[in-house]
């Protein structure tokens, strides 16, 4: 009995033993591997925080990966800032986990440069609208009108062609003055400023031209509506600011990216991405082909962006940015009313004929120093350079412009805290920018070499030589301060200053002829300015519960003339009356994050008042019987009041499901934009006599009263994702004397893709879309007051595009 009882113990104790060692063995083994990586852009995801079980364990290093010890149906609660948490349950120790995140596209990070106070969007009072990869890529990525009309109320952006001539219509404004009805430039877009990695697009005259800016390398886009002078100078309508793709810290990537389309769209993207923990650079080249659905209508660009940041010391950081764009687009003119409504797209053959186009090769650059005083100052100064050669033909002839221009941005930002409840922040700086450009018209005569209908007229005599020295200047500051109760007060104050000097190079004999009666002559100088532009900002911003805030707002901006405007070419004569445009906004609204910030809902109501409106008179020949010439003067006041909507509603939210996010969005804008005391002059019908058109009560054309857009974005944990979306635009009048009315449309677009990690190191991202699902008839620019030329259509039968994007992280 003792002999078995020994026996049994020393059995009992050896089996204890091996089951404690290969416990020991099995713990020692169950070391589980994850991985943190974004759902929708397959890149690593560093510091994310880990909980096993309910308690905090670590966080993932640069490359996104984690080590843990694994157990059977242990809990893995992921987060990480600016994404959904996600639980993740273990069932197999063996697997290496790839943990995707998905973006809380409700609520994401927003790194808004327009205000003193850029917390987050419920910090913002006023109506400040950004988008990310999320919308810019909803479609196939290449057109920035396509994100904006679809997910900003109160923003129209149109373009001339396939990919050039856009311009911006912010909340009514539109942009110069052109024709002899005046009122609205259909060529480029001034009023609004626009900046490309914080270096401005806007000339120093007022205008920008974005032919040359590759807008599928976009990253991120933030539009601020209303009169915007206390930061940003001469920008009554608005401020744009576009920032190119960043490269992903602590990753080497190369990528491929091809896409095809209908009517020949090409697209081939080739980029080296190198982040490290100081350091980044992103080389992108893009080759981008177009034949065009309408005849004449064929594009070709080449792009080449060098975007990088060095972190010098912790508290300096030097960012670059150097970007080269050779872009042609051909046109074949705007369509008259009787051929868009007939589905004659054969075109403007006056234009045709001409071999019109636009041709941009330009070279931007800039470099910005970030430094860190302490923890309440900073500096960040931006200078900046650009160079264009420039060639455009159209019916009216050729032009030559060689711009250059050269600047500045300065600016302090200050935050310091008064005290646990109050903190106190501000932006004080400079920005200044001159440009010297000489441009060169022809007119255009037929090949007397080439007399066969289809050759193209060719360069002829010289029409005008001018060469003109702008140069503007603003300095301004604004200030917020966050007091209790989550009340925060805004206010600031900007001082701008434009001159304009054209030098007349066209010499004509009988100009400087001392013969002339009482001596006069045509003088070859001319000169004028506009000083001490003063634009106010007051704001009051409340947070209830950290989840809803209410804002109040008012702001003053300004536009003044450019060059063309104050010089009359056939009398020689100043035209020293006219007046810098004034507009004065106030805007009450509100925004919601509710629901653990899944639903987004932003409203806001405005009243724009535009004074000083500038347009056209016409003066009739010494018969009657034709416009001798025109110029520009201020005709009256413009009053713009408008509804803007926009919700977004993340309905799914889960990490194991088979769809992982359903979103969605929905927004509006309600328009009631009149003409007040607006009066122009222009000949008959007959033209044997001048007339004064009164434009008072009259809706302001080229804005419809409504604008709506629907859709949602779907993600599978499978890695397939897609989207869909409707947008409808009202019918528009098209003639300032509301005589003119272009038809509603709605356009149908969706896209299905599928995104994955192969062997660790690929990623790849397959796509397919369709535009214009129903086949609708629209047109992607309304030209305003111009009749007979009215309409730049879009492709009125179903176009595909599809793509592939492969990258290789080391």
């Amino acid at each position: 009995m003792k002999k078995s009882k020994y026996l049994s113990l020393k059995s009992s104790t050896i089996l204890t033993v091996l089951f404690f060692l290969i416990n020991i063995t099995t713990l020692l083994a169950q070391q589980g591997t994850g991985r943190v990586i974004d759902k929708q852009t397959l890149h690593p995801i560093a510091g994310a925080e880990i909980k096993i079980d309910g308690q905090i364990k670590m966080v993932t290093n640069q490359d996104g990966y984690f080590s843990f010890k694994c157990g059977l149906d242990s809990k893995l609660e992921i987060s990480a800032q600016d994404y959904s948490i996600s639980i993740f349950v273990v069932n197999n120790c063996n697997d290496v986990y790839s943990l995707q995140l998905i973006r809380s596209q409700v609520m994401e990070a927003v790194e808004v440069t327009a205000t003193a106070n850029s917390k987050s969007k419920l910090d913002i009072p006023g109506s400040i609208a950004t988008l990310s990869a999320t919308e810019l890529k909803r479609g196939n990525g290449l057109f920035l009108d396509d994100a904006i009309n679809t997910n900003v109320p109160g923003v129209y952006m149109q373009r001339r062609t396939i990919s050039a001539g856009q311009n911006f219509n912010i909340r009514g404004y539109g942009n110069g003055v052109r024709g002899t009805n005046g009122m609205s430039s259909n060529f480029d877009t001034q009023g609004t400023k626009v900046y490309y990695n914080g270096i401005p697009l806007t000339d120093a005259e007022g205008i920008t031209l974005m032919d040359d800016i590759d807008f599928g390398s976009i990253g991120h886009v933030e539009v601020q509506k209303g009169p915007s002078g206390s930061l940003y100078g001469l920008a009554i309508a608005g401020v744009v600011n576009l920032t190119t793709i960043k490269p992903v810290a602590g990753k080497t990537t190369i990528g491929q990216e091809v896409l095809l389309g209908s009517y020949g769209l090409q697209r081939y993207t080739t980029s080296v991405q190198i982040g490290s923990s100081r350091s980044s650079l992103l080389v992108n080249y893009g080759k981008q082909l177009y034949e065009g659905f309408m005849p004449h209508t064929n594009s070709r660009k080449d792009f080449i962006n060098v975007v990088g940041n060095v972190d010098i010391s912790e508290k300096q950081t030097v960012s670059y940015y150097i970007g080269y764009s050779d872009s042609y687009d051909s046109r074949n003119g705007e369509l008259t009313a009787g051929q868009y409504d007939t589905l004659d797209y054969s075109g403007n053959q006056a234009y045709i004929k001409n071999n019109a186009h636009s041709n941009v090769i330009s070279t931007r650059a800039g470099i910005s120093n970030t430094y860190r005083f302490n923890r309440y100052l900073s500096n960040t100064t931006t200078v900046f350079g650009s160079g264009m050669v420039t060639n455009a033909s159209s019916a009216g002839g050729w032009t030559d412009k060689t711009p250059v221009n050269y600047g500045l941005r300065s600016t302090f930002d200050v935050k310091y805290k008064l005290s646990d409840k109050i903190q106190l922040s501000g932006i004080t700086g400079v920005e200044a920018q001159r440009q010297n450009a000489q441009t060169i018209g022809y007119a255009m005569i037929k090949d007397s070499f080439n007399l066969t209908p289809a050759a193209y007229n060719i360069i002829g005599a010289m029409k005008s030589n001018t060469y003109s020295i702008s140069s503007t200047y603003s300095y301004f500051t604004e200030w917020a301060i966050q007091l209790p109760k989550a009340f925060t007060l805004t206010g600031g104050i900007g001082v701008s200053n434009m001159s304009i000097e054209l030098n007349d190079r066209f010499y004509v004999a009988s100009n400087n002829n001392p013969s002339n009666p009482n001596g006069t002559h045509k003088p070859s100088v001319y000169q004028n300015s506009f000083n001490n532009l003063v634009s106010p900002h007051f704001a009051i911003n409340k947070i209830f519960n950290e989840q809803i805030s209410t804002y109040l707002s008012y702001g003053v901006g300004y536009k003044a003339p450019v060059s063309s405007y104050f010089y009359i070419p056939l009398t020689g004569e100043l035209n020293t009356s006219l007046k810098p445009e004034i507009g004065k906004q106030i805007e009450i609204g509100t925004k919601a994050r509710l629901f653990e910030k899944r639903l987004s809902v932003e409203l806001a109501v405005f009243q724009t008042n535009f004074v000083n409106k500038m347009t056209v008179v016409a003066v009739p020949n010494a018969a009657n019987t034709a416009t001798s010439y025109s110029y520009v003067a201020n005709g009256g006041s413009q009053l713009n009041q408008g509804l803007e909507f926009a919700v977004r509603y993340e309905v799914m939210k889960k990490s194991n499901g088979i769809f992982t996010s359903f979103m969605p969005f929905f927004n509006t804008t309600l328009s009631n934009f009149k003409y007040v005391d607006f009066r122009y002059q222009q000949l008959n019908s007959s033209k044997d006599d001048v007339v004064e058109v009164d434009l008072s009560g009259k809706y302001v054309a080229g804005v419809p009263p409504m604008t709506m857009n629907a859709g949602f974005d779907l993600l599978t944990k499978y890695g397939v994702y897609g989207n869909m979306n409707y947008s409808y635009r009202d019918s528009t009048y098209y003639t300032a004397d509301n005589s003119k009315l272009a038809q509603s449309f709605g356009i149908l677009n969706a896209k299905i893709g599928y995104r994955a990690i192969i062997a660790k190191h690929f990623n790849i991202d397959a796509y397919f879309g369709l535009n214009n699902i129903t086949n609708q008839q629209y047109y992607v620019m309304l030209f305003v007051n111009q009749t007979p030329d009215v309409y730049i259509p879009g492709p009125n039968k179903l176009n595909v595009f599809g793509g592939i994007n492969l990258k290789y992280q080391f």
